[in-house]
């Protein structure tokens, strides 16, 4: 059994805190930036609603609790601006080896934010004294293969889960 992860994590020019009701809004707005970029797959209405942001909150949140790991909103400490959420989930993998999932604002790409923010909860998977990482990305998202790249991640296997392509499993190793 590893100890929570810590749930307020800083950088230079990065805060991750708890999801809270004022985080509805953001989230909403990127979540449907996503689906718009997803625009191949018909969903009929893109946009997720007030109430479906909040359901994700609290299931995010009960997550927490109950594994010790979360992920968090991303802000600019300077701007005091949203710019998307990082963090540890079980996704794919397990409790002792948790998945590292990042996703940013399109106005944030480009800037180091997502690689900032991953080795700020790399550290923090660390500081629980976790052996292992996962991450899964789809096989087109190049930027997140650079990120993990950065942050020591090695390609581990590929896999075919459904309709929307490879998805490649990366692994890291942790001291």
């Amino acid at each position: 059994m590893h100890p929570p992860m810590s749930f307020q994590l800083e950088t230079t020019r990065l805060m991750m805190r708890p999801w809270d009701e004022s985080d509805v809004d953001d989230y909403r707005a990127l979540v449907g930036e996503r689906d718009q970029r997803a625009l191949s797959v018909e969903r009929g209405d893109l946009m997720p609603t007030v109430e479906n942001i909040r359901a994700r909150i609290t299931t995010q949140l009960a997550a927490s609790g109950q594994t010790g790991l979360a992920l968090l909103p991303i802000f600019r400490r300077g701007e005091g601006d949203f710019i998307g959420y990082c963090g540890l989930i079980v996704g794919s993998a397990s409790v002792d080896e948790p998945e590292i999932a990042y996703e940013l604002l399109q106005r944030a790409h480009g800037c180091g934010y997502a690689t900032e923010a991953a080795r700020a909860v790399l550290e923090a998977a660390i500081a629980t004294g976790r052996t292992r990482l996962w991450s899964t990305v789809r096989a087109w998202n190049a930027p997140s293969f650079r990120v993990l790249e950065k942050l020591g991640f090695d390609r581990d296997h590929v896999s075919t889960q459904d309709d929307r392509g490879e998805m490649v499993w990366m692994t890291r190793a942790l001291p």
